[in-house]
């Protein structure tokens, strides 16, 4: 038999997925699963956006421009402009989902053997795709304690070798849900600056922030616009994981056309996805309040509850709609799995993504999960009950 490849070995299962057919397995056995795994938001999409899939008048779907339809990028201009990100239709190319933007950014600017620093924990399949692109990935921790707050800037000089190429931030950050401050963004910018390295952000959640303070990103910090590469994404803003469109955006015209290499390699991203993304441009504000504002109540819902329980510790995120929580358990992993093939209560169980997964070194997060706020409050508050359970019979309890 031919032998698969080493890099294939090497790619990450995924920590929000690995567990899935267990979640199936329960399924079949009658038990209801609350997932609390994934982003995937359960709110409605805009009506604005059904409605252009609805009345799509083509004889033929074709191939777009691999950069993306003008007219959609033209209105995205626009967009950004409410957010007082500076940008030309030039600057931005279309991309299938945000993952891929993420994938081309590693494929254009990095060198199998290049070194992208990166706050820990963070989205899983970031490593997957420096794997892919021959990165190599190195993590800064942040702790829990201090509520996922950045490291220390000496924590990032001290990674610094002649291999840097990058640092990758997510923010508002999933897993943990931090929103970087205006001094945090400074800091990391002098340090881009210092060193001449390119800056991949990863903005998709922009519209989920949570205090006062003005959203500060990456395409707002002075001096290193040709370093700063943006990902972005409709998926969670608007709700429609499936249509799998996201966006690449710099200013570095270098950049822009070595990315444009791997699009045209792909041909086109989806042109029933642009449909619609660019008819949610002119999604009302009130859905986007009304958004806005039941995650707000899901967040405080859920954080107010797993404090509650005895042994539970999570920070208040500021932003996306994660949290990373610490349960009084041996190993996550291993509750997780639990609760989904050996746990039930009164029919019910939840799905939890373990917080190993979202660190690179196995010691780190083993007594951590991701919960996503994406069902509704009643529902939130039947998994919390579950969870409540499940840690009360769990035989790897931790007791303090």
């Amino acid at each position: 038999m031919p032998k698969i490849s080493e890099r294939g070995v090497a790619m990450p299962a995924s920590p929000i997925r690995k567990l899935v057919p267990l979640a199936n397995k329960a399924k079949e056995r009658g038990v209801k699963v609350y997932h609390l795994n994934i982003g995937q938001p359960d709110l409605a999409t805009p009506e604005v956006a059904m409605d252009a899939i609805r009345n799509i008048d083509r004889k033929v779907l074709e191939y777009s421009p691999s950069e993306g339809i003008r007219s959609f990028r033209q209105k995205l201009v626009e967009y950004y402009a409410k957010f007082k990100i500076d940008v030309a239709v030039e600057d931005i190319i279309i991309t299938t989902g945000g993952s891929e933007a993420v994938f081309f950014s590693f494929m254009a600017c990095l060198d199998p053997g290049d070194e992208i620093i990166v706050p820990e924990p963070s989205y899983a399949n970031y490593m997957a795709f420096a794997i892919s692109a021959g990165a190599v990935i190195k993590t800064v921790p942040s702790t829990i304690e201090e509520g996922f707050a950045l490291p220390s800037m000496e924590k990032f000089e001290a990674l610094i070798t002649p291999r840097t190429k990058a640092i990758l931030i997510c923010n508002p950050n999933n897993p943990t849900g931090y929103l970087y401050t205006q001094k945090e963004m400074n800091q990391i910018r002098d340090l881009v600056k210092k060193y001449d390295l390119f800056l991949f952000s990863d903005e998709v959640y922009r519209e989920f922030c949570y205090t006062g303070a003005p959203y500060i990103s990456a395409c707002h910090l002075k001096g290193i616009q040709n370093n700063v590469i943006l990902v972005d994404s409709v998926s969670k803003r608007y709700s429609e994981c499936g249509i799998r469109i996201g966006a690449l955006i710099t200013k570095n015209e270098q950049v822009r056309a070595n990315v444009m290499k791997w699009c045209q390699a792909r041909l086109s991203p989806p042109l029933v996805g642009q449909i619609a993304a660019e008819a949610s441009l002119d999604t009302p504000e009130d859905y986007m309040l009304e958004v806005y504002n039941e995650y707000v109540e899901r967040r405080k819902f859920l954080i107010d509850a797993l404090n509650r329980i005895p042994g539970c510790y999570s920070p208040i995120p500021m932003g996306a709609f994660y949290t990373l929580a610490k349960l009084p358990v041996d190993d996550a992993d291993t509750f997780c799995a639990w609760c989904l093939e050996h746990f039930e209560y009164e029919g019910q169980t939840v799905f939890m993504a373990p917080a190993s997964g979202f660190y690179t070194d196995p010691n780190l997060g083993r007594n951590q999960v991701r919960i996503a706020y994406v069902l509704k409050k009643d529902d939130l508050a039947k998994a919390i009950k579950v969870l409540e359970k499940a840690l009360e019979a769990y035989p790897g309890r931790v007791l303090e």
